[in-house]
């Protein structure tokens, strides 16, 4: 019986301006553009096998099969695979994370990602960058920003044809550093892809979006500049304006724990103080704290000073998604 698989590994990305809201939610078709880099330290390793001999999609998820929720999601997707290339079978799916899942660390990014890739491959779909970068944005819109490497921007576009990401710069461009203080690794109540629903209930985020050309055009500049400053005001500004969306939505969501404001305050106050750092916060109560890439060790250890922070996870912008041979 006919079998075919592939394995990909890809990483989870922080945007710098935040996709949040759909006018598309189907097709995942942002009301405006982001900017992120992928995380090189932290992967989803996913191995997919489609088999003659299954009767339904399978999923596994760090060793724990997935619940339903999860495996309908999961075939959702595989059922475009399916189309696009004219296969008629079920697949088997193992993901392996190193970091948590759902938790504010964009791991349905890198899981979509690797799955698109790994996918596509074992069935001999032959895709440029920008299909895969269409592909998995079915699955996750931000999983599409994992799928090219380093500084990253999704243009919002018309359609599904024209919605994808593409590479800025290489990650070499600039030695950044992501430090991301794990407050909790729990999984949050309401998912971003709910979340993404609700967001037109706020009224602030027409506001939000009216200006988000503005915002990309600033944190486009700082990246291609090197412009630490303008990044830092730009992205926790960014940060705090997703977030009020989120809170005055209906109904609305609380993803800060006490912890996550006891780390945005310290950020901000290190950064007076001279450190180069900046905050921002993904739907999740875990901080990601950019700086220089020669800071993240005196960041680290600070982290670990503040009371309700676990542990820390140190990543620089990395790759984009690839096969594992």
């Amino acid at each position: 019986m006919p079998t075919y698989s592939a394995t990909a590994i890809a990483h989870p990305n922080i945007a710098l301006i935040k996709y949040w809201g759909d006018r598309d939610p189907r097709l995942h078709l942002p009301v405006s553009g982001s900017i992120s880099f992928n995380l090189d330290k932290l992967t989803t390793h996913t191995q997919v096998i489609f088999n003659s001999e299954l009767h339904a999609d399978a999923l596994s998820i760090n060793g724990t099969p997935a619940d339903e929720k999860s495996l309908r999601r999961l075939s959702n997707f595989l059922d475009i695979v399916r189309q696009w290339s004219a296969t008629p079978l079920f697949a088997s799916v193992v993901s392996e994370n190193n970091f948590p899942l759902g938790s504010g660390v964009a791991s349905s990014a890198s899981a979509f990602a690797a799955l698109a890739v790994a996918a596509a491959h074992a069935v001999n779909l032959s895709l440029t960058e920008q299909e895969l970068s269409r592909l998995a944005r079915h699955g996750s819109g931000s999983a599409c920003r994992s799928i090219p490497s380093g500084f990253v921007e999704w243009q919002c576009g018309e359609s599904d044809e024209d919605s994808y990401a593409q590479t800025i710069v290489p990650p070499e461009h600039w030695q950044l550093a992501d430090v991301t203080a794990i407050v909790s690794s729990e999984q949050k109540a309401t998912s971003s892809a709910e979340g993404h629903q609700i967001a037109a209930t706020s009224p602030l985020q027409a506001a939000r979006v009216a200006d988000a050309t503005q915002r990309l055009d600033v944190c486009r500049s700082a990246i291609l500049e090197r412009d630490f400053d303008k990044l830092a005001s730009i992205t926790e500004l960014d940060s705090n304006l997703m977030h009020a969306v989120m809170m005055t939505s209906t109904p609305a969501l609380f993803y800060w724990h006490p912890e996550t404001l006891a780390v945005m305050k310290a950020v901000a106050a290190w950064r007076q103080s001279g450190l180069p750092v900046c905050y921002t916060v993904d739907a999740g109560p875990n901080v990601h704290i950019i700086c220089l890439a020669e800071a993240a060790s005196e960041v680290a250890t600070r982290l670990s000073s503040i009371p309700g922070v676990a542990k820390t996870l140190c990543a620089r912008p990395g790759p984009g998604a690839s096969l594992v041979e």
